[in-house]
């Protein structure tokens, strides 16, 4: 049994390959991800005890999404074989001016058909520590929206503290709900609240009129943002927010901040990303480093600087998947990013 879970969809990932368009040629690059499955498999990269909950067909596909997940040591035994279809989504990499592009095709795919009563919540929060959700499983459908709400009650019912990553995608969001409609029921479960620049604005329509297309981030908004969250939301003890400055699609100034109810705000290192490979799972990577962080370290601000120089090495790496260990982190938070031949 797992210590730290995370609930969500795991799909097939068709890419082109390289920087080309789609269909540019007859070739795409078959891998798995999704938001909270990346979780799962950075967490138990850094030597956590980490399963995850979903839903599979039970078919050849499945078999390899499952198959991919335990190659990372992942406990996939709650993962419910039901329905016909394994979420895809289509990933166009951009480069220079060119951004990249995702297209979903997650329509009745397993997790949208599931719904309330269909997991033994009891059973499986048995002696687990900590649950990760996001934004996007309540964005699939209406019964995943339920069957996520259903999670969260179960889960601090069973005192097990909750993160969740606000994760608002604009492109999923179809059956009639917006997302503040279902999100800001979801949060009032949540203890660690997970946020990029425009997550708070249009997930929970809390705004201090961030502005989230400027090249520069006014940090001081942020620390308003981040007060103002904690309290509309008084169980939250937590939020961590990512600050992207999306330059090109090669060049991203990345940082975060973070406020508790302890130690007030914290403003992470500034990393300037060149060149960057992949930055499609980078919010999952923070999330995930950030995890780690708060239950590895007992100053906040050593838990930013983790998860921000995690989610860093993701851009560097090709996949959903930050194949990074804890050593290598702790080398990049120590001042380390020569990038010099390891001999």
């Amino acid at each position: 049994m797992a210590d730290f879970l995370s609930f969500g969809e795991i799909m097939l990932r068709l890419k082109t390959p390289g920087h080309e368009r789609f269909f540019q040629s007859p070739t795409f690059e078959a891998t798995f991800g999704g938001g909270e499955a990346n979780v799962a498999v950075a967490l138990s990269n850094y030597g956590l005890s980490s399963g995850f909950i979903s839903a599979l067909p039970d078919n050849d596909i499945g078999d390899a999404a499952i198959g991919e997940l335990r190659r990372f040591n992942v406990d996939t035994s709650n993962v419910k074989r039901s329905g016909d279809r394994v979420g895809i989504y289509y990933l166009e990499s951009g480069a220079n001016q060119r951004p990249s592009k995702v297209v979903y095709d997650r329509a009745a795919s397993s997790i949208c058909e599931c719904g309330p009563g269909d997991f033994d919540w009891a059973a499986i929060f048995a002696g687990v520590k900590w649950l990760h959700i996001t934004g996007i499983t309540p964005a699939l459908s209406q019964s995943a929206a339920d069957l996520s709400l259903e999670c969260l009650k179960a889960a601090k019912e069973a005192g097990v503290t909750v993160s969740c990553d606000f994760n608002f995608r604009g492109k999923l969001w179809k059956y009639g709900k917006s997302a503040p409609e279902v999100m800001r029921e979801l949060v009032k479960y949540v203890d660690v609240g997970i946020a990029n620049e425009e997550d708070c604005q249009k997930s929970l329509d809390i705004s201090v009129d961030v502005d989230v297309e400027a090249g520069e981030l006014d940090t001081k908004k942020y620390e308003a943002l981040s007060e103002k969250v904690l309290d509309i939301y008084p169980n939250m003890s937590t939020i961590a927010i990512t600050l992207r400055e999306s330059k090109s699609a090669d060049r991203n100034g990345w940082s975060a901040c973070i406020r508790d109810r302890k130690s007030g705000f914290k403003l992470s290192k500034h990393y300037e990303i060149t060149d960057i490979v992949d930055r499609v799972g980078g919010g999952d990577s923070f999330a995930s480093a950030l995890i780690y962080g708060l239950n590895a370290y007992e100053d906040r601000q050593q838990s930013l600087e983790f998860a921000v120089a995690a989610s860093c090495l993701k851009h560097s790496i090709l996949g959903d998947f930050n194949r990074v260990s804890v050593d290598e982190v702790e080398k990049l938070m120590g001042g380390d990013g020569s990038g010099r031949v390891q001999r």
